[in-house]
């Protein structure tokens, strides 16, 4: 558990900040410190956490938040992969793990190396659900602060999508292979030409996903799985 706390402090500065931001946001449209309590604990999907406050309060369909979450979320298809032999040996544990394996839990566990004389199936166990208490704690006291305090919350929906450009930014900064990037803009801009900015989400994403799987198979495969 020491070890595990330890590597999982980075994620612990992030978690706690951006959770505080969804609390705080779900509080202002009228969900108590339950809501977010639930949430958290229940769905622990960062971003689509963000998307479901909009989605709750637009009235979305079920179809739509279906479609919404698995192309937002489709990325655990690709990297849920590269933790199957990582997983093998994780028993009982292994549905939780599964569950639990958000962006940020994932590069740690990617690279965990257990320390010695520690029990690998339970330090990456431990890392798993340090990272969500923490991003259950910033939930909550975003909430409950919220809910005490005056708080102009403009700008805070914004946190993970900053969050995201960041990652962007730095992938970019850091190598010399830009066409994914290229791809992500470019399909997301003109969908956003032609669907409008309330319906564009969904087309983009389908179109990325179609043109990731094209490139993938004409000649960038052995590209796309270095980048990943």
């Amino acid at each position: 558990m020491r070890e595990a706390f330890i590597a999982s402090i980075p994620v612990m500065m992030g978690y706690i900040v951006l959770g505080m931001a969804f609390g705080m946001l779900l509080e202002s449209e009228g969900y108590s410190f339950l809501y977010a309590l639930a949430m958290s604990v229940f769905i622990y999907a960062g971003s689509m956490q963000f998307v479901a406050i909009n989605l709750l309060t637009s009235g979305a369909t079920v179809i739509n938040t279906i479609i919404m979450t698995l192309l937002i979320n489709a990325r655990h298809l690709v990297y849920g992969l590269s933790m199957i032999k990582k997983f093998e040996d994780m028993g009982k544990l292994k549905p939780y793990m599964i569950f639990s394996l958000t962006d940020e839990t994932y590069s740690l566990l990617v690279s965990a190396k257990t320390p010695e004389g520690c029990s690998q199936k339970y330090y990456l166990f431990f890392i798993s659900l340090f990272d969500q208490c923490y991003w259950i704690l910033g939930s909550l006291a975003g909430s409950i602060i919220g809910s005490l305090l005056t708080i102009n919350t403009t700008g805070l929906d914004f946190a993970m999508t900053a969050l995201f450009i960041v990652i962007v930014l730095d992938q970019y900064l850091t190598t010399d292979k830009h066409l994914y990037t290229y791809i992500g803009f470019g399909i997301s801009i003109a969908c956003l030409v032609i669907f409008g900015s309330e319906a564009f989400i969904i087309p983009s994403m389908i179109g990325i996903i179609l043109s990731l799987i094209y490139v993938y198979q004409n000649g960038g495969k052995e590209k796309c799985m270095k980048s990943y």
